[in-house]
């Protein structure tokens, strides 16, 4: 099954946990520190609750040699790469390493000797064979500052990276893509996570930046491959409300878990933090699903996804507050999916909470998130669908132009819309989870922008139903109009997608579904 499917129903691969060496050793490693780690993730407990890699990033070649072939730092690595991995391996772990997709890795800043020409680029295979087959890693990260030295076509490189890891003794190693931007939907086939973000600074602003830049990316993650919001900067210098948005929106949108701080150092509340076993339960999930954003009230955002089983009864809210002010704000029950009562659970403090109906007031102090786990019988079909949910078939944030992407706008129902939607066969939107309890007729209804008269195309399930000409509101992100039609939806999900191939359709605000 491709791994674009949006709404899996069976059990997938969940997101990496593990330990990286970066954040905190930046190139300054050798086999003690990764020895060290490792043997620290198993006595804090962390291997017990799920963390498994322990990953060597930059830093530990030595150049090649005149054949061509990668050298290890044996100054730094003395009993070789086999030797540590085999170490990690018997305490029950995985072992990870990094290389670069071009010629030069980030560390070597293109002239510290030991980093020159020891990326992937014309080596394809044969590093591959070095790093899966003769050292028995489990996991790698490919960075892209080689890559762009050499001004390579990163859907190419990454492609045939991967490629040549399935050519290996482990064609199933982790496969993480560091492009620092959301590379474009053909990502999914070829990587197991990849970066949508600069790198991760241990400082508020950078968390914050990031969670905002992945707020309306949920629809990119499925089938068991994750968007990555980098690795975590929990214990080290944030405050106690600053780590647990961190934990909560890192688990809420299922990004791999990779802690970056010194394992023999972390404070007790960081570590009891990352073990928490109820949020690492929803980062965890069988479902490997990305929460969207449903609620909004300024910069607090709540979120919402299904756990264990597809509209059953359990969902995990997360209430994020980016402001610098304590917030409270009335979680409407309708708009995370349920009507009726629900029973609540705070995640983070392991603590049940009374029964609600109709909303759930939430204080949140500034910078800070809460994780609630609800369940209840009576799930309700969503009636909004949000454009900025939708799964964007040529969005990209490499520097593409010309791609439907997502927009701010205060006009917009939460927000944000899509703009630059058609003017080509493949520039199209699809929700992808319209959910019909039974079946039937049902009115849509979508809510447009645009200055000038557009067309747009719908189909539903793959069907063509209609042809909306001449579409015009008044303006482009100020102005809203709609349009209106009748369509028959089956029992289940239902695939609603709008497009123009030859111009420029209206920009999406979102859709309005209406049982008649």
């Amino acid at each position: 099954m491709s791994a674009l499917v949006a709404m899996p129903a069976f059990s997938v691969e969940p997101p990496t946990m593990g330990w990286s060496s970066w954040n905190t050793f930046a190139l300054n490693i050798n086999e003690d520190v990764i020895r060290g780690q490792a043997d620290a993730m198993v006595s804090t407990g962390l291997s017990r609750v799920g963390y498994k890699y322990v990953n060597i990033d930059d830093g530990y070649w030595d150049g090649r040699g005149a054949d061509g072939k990668l050298r290890l730092n044996t100054k730094l690595f003395p009993h070789g790469m086999r030797w540590l991995t085999n170490y990690i391996h018997a305490k029950g772990l995985k072992a990870g390493i990094y290389s670069d997709a071009g010629d030069n890795t980030c560390g070597s800043g293109n002239k510290r000797a030991w980093g020159l020409g020891v990326g992937f680029a014309g080596h394809d295979q044969e590093d591959c064979n070095l790093y899966f087959n003769d050292w028995n890693f489990d996991f790698i990260k490919v960075d892209y500052c080689g890559g762009r030295h050499l001004k390579q076509d990163e859907r190419i490189r990454y492609t045939a990276i991967s490629n040549a890891i399935k050519n290996t003794k482990r064609p199933d190693a982790q496969f993480n893509v560091c492009r620092w931007a959301y590379p474009g939907t053909w990502i999914s086939d070829v990587a197991t996570s990849w970066r949508t973000t600069g790198d991760i600074r241990s400082e508020w602003a950078s968390v914050k930046k990031i969670i905002k830049e992945n707020l309306y990316l949920s629809a990119f993650t499925g089938g068991g491959h994750y968007n990555d919001m980098d690795m975590l900067e929990i214990g080290r210098t944030l405050g106690q409300d600053e780590e647990i948005t961190h934990m909560v929106m890192w688990c809420e949108l299922s990004s791999p878990l990779l802690i970056g701080c010194d394992l023999t150092k972390v404070p007790e509340f960081s570590l009891n933090l990352m073990k928490n076993r109820e949020l690492i339960a929803v980062n965890q999930d069988v479902l490997g699903l990305s929460a969207p954003v449903v609620q909004r009230q300024g910069e607090v955002y709540v979120f919402a996804k299904d756990l264990k089983r597809l509209h059953g009864p359990q969902r995990a809210v997360a209430v994020c507050n980016l402001t610098d002010e304590a917030q409270t704000i009335d979680v409407s029950l309708a708009a995370v999916g349920y009507d009726g009562s629900v029973k609540v659970r705070d995640a983070v403090h392991g603590k049940d909470l009374p029964d609600a109906t109709g909303a759930i007031k939430v204080d949140i102090p500034a910078h800070g998130s809460r994780m609630l786990i609800l369940n209840g019988t009576q799930r309700n079909e969503p009636t909004h669908y949000e454009a900025e949910s939708a799964w964007l078939k040529e969005y990209n944030e490499i520097g593409i132009p010309g791609k439907a992407v997502f927009h701010t706008s205060n006009a917009a129902s939460q927000g944000a819309y899509v703009g630059f939607l058609g003017n080509g066969v493949n520039n199209y939107m699809e929700w992808r989870d319209v959910y019909s309890k039974n079946g039937g007729r049902y009115k849509l209804t979508f809510k447009y922008m645009s200055a000038e008269p557009r067309d747009m195309r719908l189909a539903v399930n793959g069907a063509f139903v209609k042809e909306f000409t001449g579409l015009v509101s008044g303006h482009y992100t100020d102005k809203i109009s709609e349009c209106s039609v009748e369509v028959d939806l089956k029992k289940g999900y239902n695939t609603v997608r709008l497009s123009n191939p030859t111009a420029w359709a209206p920009n999406i605000d979102c859709v309005e579904v209406t049982k008649l």
